[in-house]
């Protein structure tokens, strides 16, 4: 079996100032910058990372944008290009996640294009796919997750996925405290690993990076990470928290050593 690093993203949404962002990106210097054995990435907002990416440096936690257009500048008032994000220190974006999907009408065909915009100019995607909770309900998740990864991974080569991160986030658990269990979790990742191998061949799938998002906290990620195709966690409200996010961070560190 391949060797998945571990990885372990905080995704800070609409939250702090850039004043505040450095000093929260301090602490999670000091208290993760040194880990071994697991990837880490903060994607604070547009305004705070390139203050955010100095606070960074030198450390080995990575910067993550929470989203990025698919021109490389243009008349598109209001979003961000990959070239930008690059110059600034940008090693990952966040695409696709359900709520840009939810409040800004994203679609797969729209991921697809952000998605490969950011690998052609060198940053990891971080694409996020996810079933609401009357989806689930209705027994359709595996059928919502195989069309939001076939549409939102459309015209993507084996080569272009070696720099693809795949997010399995239900929406009815983020931020709302309900967590899938590991065996709901893990059903669904070994759904995505099948689909990736459908569409990438077994080697490629074998190396790509999926992780869980929804309510992950330290006190659940060591059991949800213990599952074999759970490689890592896109976290929220926990990565605004030093020290929860720490121990999420250990969390993956006993997964790989």
């Amino acid at each position: 079996m391949t060797q998945r690093t571990p990885f372990i993203a905080g995704n800070w949404k609409m939250h702090r100032t850039p004043k505040e962002s450095v000093a929260l990106a301090r602490e999670m210097v000091a208290k993760v910058g040194s880990a071994k054995g697991v990837e880490v990435a903060i994607a604070p907002t547009f305004t705070a990372l390139q203050a955010v990416g100095e606070a960074l440096a030198g450390s080995g936690v990575k910067l993550a944008a929470q989203n990025v257009h698919f021109e490389a500048q243009g008349a598109f008032t209001g979003e961000i290009s990959a070239p930008m994000l690059r110059e600034v220190g940008c090693a990952y974006a966040i695409i696709g996640h359900s709520e840009r999907r939810q409040y800004f009408g994203e679609t797969d065909e729209v991921v697809a294009k952000r998605a490969r915009a950011a690998i052609a100019q060198g940053l990891g995607a971080i694409v996020c796919v996810g079933e609401l909770l009357a989806e689930r309900e209705a027994g359709k998740t595996l059928e919502v997750i195989e069309r939001q990864l076939r549409g939102g991974l459309s015209g993507m080569s084996a080569d272009e996925a070696k720099n693809l991160v795949i997010a399995y986030e239900p929406v009815w658990a983020i931020g709302t405290g309900k967590v899938a269990t590991p065996a709901q979790a893990q059903e669904v990742h070994a759904a995505i690993r099948k689909l990736l191998s459908a569409l990438f061949g077994g080697d490629r799938a074998a190396t790509i990076p999926i992780q869980y998002g929804g309510s992950v906290k330290g006190s659940n990620a060591a059991e949800l990470l213990g599952q074999p195709d759970i490689d890592g966690a896109l976290v929220g409200g926990a990565s605004l928290d030093p020290a929860d996010f720490s121990r999420i961070v250990e969390a993956a560190k006993a997964r790989c050593c």
